[in-house]
C-alpha cells in the first residue's frame, strides 16, 4: 500500500509500505477514506519530537471503512464506517474507567521509554513517535487499529467524511480546551492561535456561553475566519496583546485563557521569543513557551489557563511567581477523545456544529508530502488539509 512516511526533519515521502495485518483478536483493519494533516504533525515534521524512525507512517486524524475484524472484536463488522480517535485506549484500565483516555495505562507498547521521558507513560498514539508506542499512522491507504472494539466511532451513512473526520482529534480537542475553562456567562475567553484547533476552541467557547471570545494570531485568513465565527481578532504583529486585552476587559484581563499553539510559538516583538530560539538552537531548551508566559501574565487573578497545544519537552523562564500569587489554575492534556465523541456526534447530526468550515485544501494522498510545507508556512491561505488515498 501507499503511505506518507517520515524520513527526517522536513522529509516526508509518499512510500510503498507493507499492508497492515491483524495482530491481535481485538484488532481491525480500516480502509482509509479521508485523513488530515494536524498541527501536531508539524512538530514531527520540524524535528521537535524525539522517537521518530525512518519510514514511520505519519498521521493520527483519519477515518474509513472496516475491511477486516479480529475474532474477539464484537463491536465492529466489515463494512462499518468509523472515525478512529488518535488516542489508542484499552477501555479497561483505571484511567480508562475514569474517562482519562489519553493516559490509558496499557496501550503504549514502549511504556519504559514513556516512563523515562515523562515519569509515567501516556497512551499509545497513532503515527506519533516510538515514545507513544510506535504505531503506524493514518496517512495511508490502510491502518491497523488495535483495541478496535473500544475507541472507533461508528458514523451514520448520511453524514459526509468532511462532517465527521475531525471527531478523531481537533473537534474534541477544541471542545475539551473550552470545557476545561468552566466557562461562565460573564467570562471573556482569550485564545492564542487561530489554526484549526483554535477555531474549534472559539466555536466551543461560544457554544458554552462565553460573553466574549478573543482570537490572537497574525495570519489574516485565520483571523478573518475567527471573526466570522464571532470572535474579536487581535493581530499580534500589529497590536500589543496586553493593551488590546486590557481595553477589551476594562483593565481586568480575561478570566479564561487557552493556549492552542504549543511548543512552536512565534512572536515578532518579544525578547523572550528571541531567547527561546537561541536556547533551542544550542539544545538547551526544546519548546518555545512564549504563549504560556503571556497567558500567565495577562490572565485575570483567579482565572483558568487551558493548554491543548502540544508541548514535548523542557521549557524555562516560566513565571511561577505570577502563576501562584494570582491563584491561577492550569489544566492541560492530550484530548480524552472518547469522553466527548457521543455528544459532539449528536451536535453534528442536529446541525448545531458543522466542522467543515476549517477545510481549505483537499488533495490526493499522493500530493500530501508537499502539503506539509504549505500547511506549516500558511501558504495559499492554508488552514486545514484533508487528503484522500
Amino acid at each position: 500500500m501507499k503511505a506518507l512516511c517520515w524520513h527526517g526533519k522536513h522529509d516526508i515521502r509518499y512510500d510503498t509500505v507493507p499492508d497492515p495485518v491483524i495482530e491481535h483478536p481485538r484488532d481491525a483493519i480500516i480502509k482509509v477514506s479521508s485523513c488530515a494533516i494536524c498541527g501536531s504533525d508539524l512538530h514531527l515534521y520540524d524535528g521537535f519530537v524525539p522517537g521518530m524512525e525512518h519510514g514511520d507512517i505519519m498521521g493520527h486524524e483519519f477515518m474509513g471503512e472496516v475491511v477486516e475484524v479480529g475474532a474477539e472484536n464484537k463491536h465492529l463488522r466489515v463494512g462499518d464506517r468509523v472515525v478512529v480517535p488518535f488516542t489508542i485506549i484499552c477501555g479497561e484500565c483505571d484511567q480508562c474507567r475514569r474517562g482519562n483516555f489519553s493516559v490509558c495505562e496499557r496501550t503504549n507498547r514502549n511504556k519504559e521509554a514513556g516512563d523515562k521521558m515523562f515519569g509515567h507513560s501516556t497512551a499509545g498514539l497513532f503515527g506519533y513517535s516510538h515514545l507513544t508506542g510506535g504505531y503506524a499512522g493514518g496517512q495511508a491507504e490502510y491502518v491497523r487499529v488495535p483495541y478496535a472494539d473500544v475507541a472507533p466511532v461508528k458514523v451514520p451513512p448520511d453524514l459526509t467524511d468532511d462532517q465527521v473526520l475531525f471527531l478523531g482529534d481537533i473537534l474534541p480537542t477544541g471542545w475539551q480546551a473550552a470545557a476545561q475553562c468552566d466557562i461562565q456567562p460573564d467570562d471573556t475567553v482569550a485564545i492564542w492561535g487561530a489554526g484549526p484547533v483554535g477555531q474549534f476552541c472559539i466555536l466551543s467557547a461560544l457554544l458554552m456561553g462565553a460573553k466574549q471570545v478573543i482570537a490572537i494570531d497574525r495570519v489574516p485568513e485565520r483571523l478573518a475566519m475567527a471573526k466570522q465565527l464571532g470572535a474579536i481578532p487581535i493581530d499580534f504583529d500589529n497590536q500589543s496583546v496586553l493593551e488590546a486585552l486590557n481595553e477589551l476587559t476594562r483593565g481586568k484581563g480575561p478570566e479564561k485563557c487557552i493556549d492552542a499553539v504549543g511548543l512552536e510559538a512565534h512572536a515578532t516583538r518579544s525578547l523572550d521569543s528571541i531567547y527561546d530560539r537561541v536556547k533551542q538552537a544550542v539544545m538547551l531548551e526544546t519548546d518555545r513557551p512564549h504563549v504560556l508566559r503571556e497567558m500567565i501574565y495577562v490572565c485575570r487573578p483567579g482565572g483558568i489557563l487551558s493548554v491543548p497545544g502540544v508541548y514535548g519537552g523542557l521549557v524555562d523562564k516560566i513565571p511561577m511567581g505570577a502563576m501562584m500569587n494570582k491563584s491561577l489554575t492550569l489544566r492541560t492534556g492530550q484530548t480524552h477523545v472518547n469522553r466527548w465523541t457521543d455528544d459532539l456526534l449528536q451536535r453534528i447530526i442536529d446541525k448545531q456544529i458543522d466542522p467543515t468550515f476549517v477545510i481549505t485544501h483537499r488533495v490526493p494522498l499522493s500530493e500530501g508530502a508537499s502539503m506539509y510545507e504549505t500547511f506549516r508556512d500558511k501558504h495559499d491561505g492554508c488552514i486545514k488539509v484533508v487528503m484522500t488515498p
